[in-house]
């Protein structure tokens, strides 16, 4: 499989901290303060869960066990949870390589697990100098006890980069398929970095959720803005539960009349049932909920 470059990956995520530093500080100056706007909640595919049309990210910048959630510091990353949770935002995208779990885990002790969903994802191969992988279910019991929850509404493979990862990856599959049967994840999946790896995704029958890049521009996707979507349809109307993530180009369109156009594209489009958002301040989260309910409901 290819691996992902880890230098590559680095340039690309400082090029996106920029983006995202200066969203937020944009956000700062808005006129505006919505009026006890809150996310609704959606029905994901056929996965018998309702989730919140919007998950807070916790992987912006995200790599080496550390995001730019986590350094916001434990404290700061509950106050957000909190606000969050009380705009609706009741649905936690996290993962091992973000280091996010533990924040997650302080945040579930002052909001309670039953009325939040938790994502989280497992990498499946290693990346040279920080992150080994093990068995599966050494990291299951792992992700458990850091965030301090019995259960997981979701658990993805991590950033797929080819097609033929149900091949490569079946030890995994079966291994997530078991805990589903003992009722410790409710839905299985894969996060996509690759077309072939959404496609074969969109068809696969082991796959309740997929997570996949997805904007109006195509900056930081798997394919053009009309390829990908193709796919999500395919994906949808399979049954799948559709995330979308890099809505926001991965800090490349943050200005105001390209976030509004790239949520109107991937909310009316009627393929993607929630997304997550990289959220880092209570102004993005309430530009985010005004927003998306306003498109959402229009």
């Amino acid at each position: 499989m290819k691996k992902t470059n880890r230098r590559e990956f680095i340039q690309k995520s400082v090029a996106g901290l920029a983006g995202i530093a200066a969203f937020s500080s944009g956000l700062k100056s808005l006129d505006f303060t919505p009026a006890g706007a809150t996310i609704d909640k959606v029905k994901l595919g056929n996965t018998g869960l309702m989730v919140p049309r919007v998950a807070i990210g916790t992987g912006s910048g995200g790599w080496a066990k550390a995001s730019n959630q986590t350094r916001l510091g434990t404290k700061k990353f509950v106050e957000l949870s909190q606000y969050a949770y009380d705009k609706g935002i009741k649905f936690f995208d996290t993962a091992d390589m973000y280091g996010s779990h533990t924040y997650v885990g302080e945040a579930l002790k002052v909001i309670p697990r039953d009325k939040v969903t938790i994502l989280t994802k497992v990498m499946t191969y290693d990346q040279e100098g920080w992150y080994k992988v093990e068995p599966f279910q050494k990291s299951l019991d792992r992700f458990r006890k850091e965030i301090g929850t019995e259960y997981f509404d979701i658990l993805l493979l991590h950033c797929m980069m080819n097609g033929e990862w149900s091949t490569e990856y079946r030890k995994y599959m079966d291994d997530l398929s078991k805990a589903k049967e003992k009722g410790i994840i409710k839905t299985v999946g894969i996060s996509c970095h690759n077309m072939e790896a959404m496609v074969e995704a969109a068809n696969n029958p082991w796959v309740d959720v997929l997570l996949a890049r997805i904007n109006h521009k195509g900056p930081k996707m798997d394919g053009t803005p009309d390829q990908v979507m193709k796919v999500l349809e395919t994906a949808r109307k399979n049954g799948k539960g559709v995330i979308g993530m890099k809505v926001f180009g991965m800090g490349e369109l943050i200005q105001d009349d390209q976030r509004e156009k790239s949520l109107n594209y991937v909310i009316k489009s009627g393929n993607v049932h929630c997304m997550t958002l990289g959220l880092e301040s209570r102004e993005q989260i309430d530009d985010a909920v005004s927003r998306v309910m306003r498109i959402a409901t229009s």
